[in-house]
């Protein structure tokens, strides 16, 4: 499946292009404010908050409105908080000051946040050019669509979780996300758009890093493998030219899944079972290895070869031009680039001319993105 795209008309200059989001982890919620306009997350809107291993739906519900109670507090989306001076851009001197929220001498009273009386529905307004054509969501539009970033499995399209047997969300299994966390906003938004976590790193690196890329992939390391097939910025999940739903995870390397070699959980416990030492997630055991340890160096570079051989043959048919990196992994991508990129080229040496980059700001590129799809669809 492809997620199309469409041109926008500019939008006019004075209504910036904000957009609410949420990025759910393993252990964190972070919701912001996105400027679709600049690429960047709206100064002082960013809230994270942590979740607890285990963590039941209603707790995690309420974690999630608190987190997203918090940016919509700031003012951040064309909220005016003090009668006048708008806390987006600055004061508006073209029309003078605004008279309290929700009296209007002339008319009577305001209409709901995110509604124009006047015009109906918000028409595409304008699009960061390296959207692809994303449309820009306008201040008074932006409270009505959520971009939310969550990882899988997950029922996107009906906004519910698939968590059965997943560890840490397994008691969220079945879990109405979308129905329930709606009534929890204030305002209520007419429409939250949820999408995969790694799709959503993919369209904010391409945003921000790789505009011109016509066919990227973006591979997330940590916990696990995520992944993300976009083809001119539209997300790929069910063709022949990727995995099947896009998913990476579900590969093999021989005959066992891809995450019992590359992911956190096989390579520490593997470092644990030959040195007797234990360490604490993938930053500890790279750690080791840019120390010399020889160890450590062997187990990474070990599982990059087997990465590199998992997707060599499907960055192929996909005839990929960047693959960009994103996760834990990639703090120390000095020391597992040259072997990733040697596994690539020697499974297939055309894939030596792939651009290949990591972005250590993962959070940051999963917020951008999910701000651009919650946009699209807006």
């Amino acid at each position: 499946m492809t997620v199309p795209e469409g041109p926008g008309p500019h939008r006019r200059a004075d209504e910036p292009s904000v957009v609410p989001v949420l990025e759910v982890g393993g252990s964190h919620v972070t919701a912001a404010a996105v400027d679709l306009d600049r690429a960047r997350i709206a100064d002082g809107t960013r809230r994270r908050l942590p979740l607890t291993p285990g963590i039941g739906p209603e707790d995690f519900l309420a974690t999630l409105a608190e987190a997203a109670n918090g940016v919509l507090a700031v003012g951040a989306l064309g909220a005016r908080t003090d009668g006048g001076v708008r806390t987006d851009g600055g004061a508006r001197t073209d029309r003078g000051t605004y008279p309290p929220r929700g009296a209007r001498p002339d008319r009577g009273t305001y209409p709901a946040r995110g509604v124009r009386t006047d015009q109906g529905t918000h028409p595409d307004r304008g699009a960061h050019p390296a959207l692809g054509g994303y449309p820009a969501v306008g201040a008074h539009a932006a409270l009505g669509t959520w971009g939310i970033a969550v990882p899988g499995p997950f029922d996107y399209a009906r906004g519910i979780a698939r968590y059965h047997g997943v560890g840490k969300f397994a008691s969220l299994d079945g879990l109405a996300v979308g129905d329930l966390l709606t009534p929890r906003l204030n305002p209520r938004p007419t429409r939250l758009r949820f999408l995969n976590d790694a799709s959503a790193f993919a369209l904010g690196a391409r945003l921000t890093a790789h505009p011109g890329s016509r066919r990227l992939v973006a591979i997330t390391l940590g916990t696990g493998v995520g992944s993300a097939f976009l083809d001119r910025g539209a997300i790929v999940e069910d063709d022949p030219r990727v995995p099947p739903e896009g998913r990476v995870d579900l590969l093999t390397v021989d005959g066992r899944p891809l995450e019992d070699t590359v992911s956190t959980r096989a390579m520490t416990a593997q470092y644990t079972d030959r040195t007797g030492r234990p360490v604490d997630g993938l930053r500890e055991l790279t750690a080791c290895a840019a120390a010399d340890d020889a160890t450590a160096r062997d187990i990474i570079t070990s599982a990059l070869h087997a990465l590199g051989g998992a997707l060599a043959p499907w960055l192929t048919a996909f005839e990929a031009d960047t693959v960009v990196f994103g996760g834990s992994i990639t703090a120390a991508w000095p020391l597992i680039g040259p072997p990733l990129t040697a596994s690539l080229s020697h499974h297939t040496p055309s894939l030596a001319r792939l651009t290949l980059s990591a972005r250590a700001d993962g959070e940051d590129q999963a917020l951008l993105g999910a701000a651009a799809f919650a946009a699209r669809g807006a």
